[in-house]
């Protein structure tokens, strides 16, 4: 653990994430004359750009190889110590419980989210009132792990994240992922997680609200083109407006609580907490 503890917070979240998502920890084999694991992520070309902004935090050890389309290490201590950690004896995955302490980054639900899940719209239309309403849903697709260890993640986001997720049957995978249910937890992770995001445009299409609803939109208006778009509790989500964050540090110095600046900006209570816990960690 000693080489993980050197890693910077935002290095030791997103690790642990590309593990438990895209990415692999090598096995060595018998008769292999490595003495260590290494990192190994495979990719789509569609996906480059991602997997270079991932790597843009780990300069120093992780790189791509153009040819396999995979993001690699050498052969480090670091990935011989983690290995127990996401993998039993058989070589499956698992949750790695006991690093999940490390996790409470932004970055660690970004990555997890852009490696492996997808922002679901529902929909349904009103032809009497000529109205379209479309509902988000986060879906992390993690049927990799047993049913048996998803609630813990669970638990464990809705602890620190304050995020509701369900677990939803699959039948693929070993029958389990978690969702959103709740429109308020769809735009609460989207928020948590757009000061992360927004600078790997590529994958704005699943992390962007804004930029999504344009897509739907379109979508919907060529098929119905004189009807409205009605989003559930689409004023819930909006990015911060430098006008904004300028507001929530006067009021701050002026004594004011979380709860009294999320009522007088009409922002969610967590929200709030979120973005004045990134104001004074980057000094926005």
């Amino acid at each position: 653990m000693k080489d993980f503890l050197q890693l910077t917070p935002i290095q030791q979240n997103i690790l642990v994430a590309s593990i438990m998502g895209d990415g692999e920890i090598t096995k060595i084999y018998r008769n292999s004359r490595r003495k260590n694991h290494s990192y190994r992520e495979h990719f789509g070309i569609q996906q480059e750009e991602y997997r270079k902004w991932k790597i843009s935090f780990f300069n120093e050890f992780l790189y791509i190889t153009p040819k396999s389309q995979c993001v690699r290490s050498r052969s480090m201590p670091l990935f011989t110590s983690l290995y127990p950690h996401f993998y039993r004896e058989d070589g499956t995955k698992q949750i790695p419980l006991s690093l999940l302490s490390y996790c409470t980054l932004p970055h660690f639900l970004a990555v997890l989210y852009m490696d492996d899940g997808s922002l679901c719209i529902s929909s349904r239309v009103n032809k009497r009132k000529k109205r379209i309403y479309l509902t988000p849903h986060i879906y992390l697709y993690l049927q990799c792990y047993s049913h048996n260890e998803l609630p813990q993640l669970q638990r464990h986001i809705l602890k620190h994240f304050h995020i509701a997720f369900q677990l939803s049957q699959r039948k693929d995978g070993k029958g389990m992922i978690l969702k959103t249910t709740c429109v308020k937890d769809t735009f609460l992770f989207l928020d948590i997680i757009f000061n992360v995001t927004n600078t790997c445009p590529s994958m704005h299409y699943k992390t962007n609200w804004n930029e999504r609803l344009k897509l739907e939109s379109m979508k919907w208006k060529h098929k119905y083109p004189n009807f409205d778009i009605v989003v559930s509790s689409s004023e819930r989500y909006k990015p911060y407006s430098s006008e904004e964050i300028k507001l929530i540090k006067q009021m701050k110095q002026n004594g004011m609580s979380i709860k009294e600046i999320a009522s007088a900006l009409q922002r969610s209570y967590w929200s709030i907490v979120y973005k004045w816990r990134e104001i004074q960690r980057y000094d926005i």
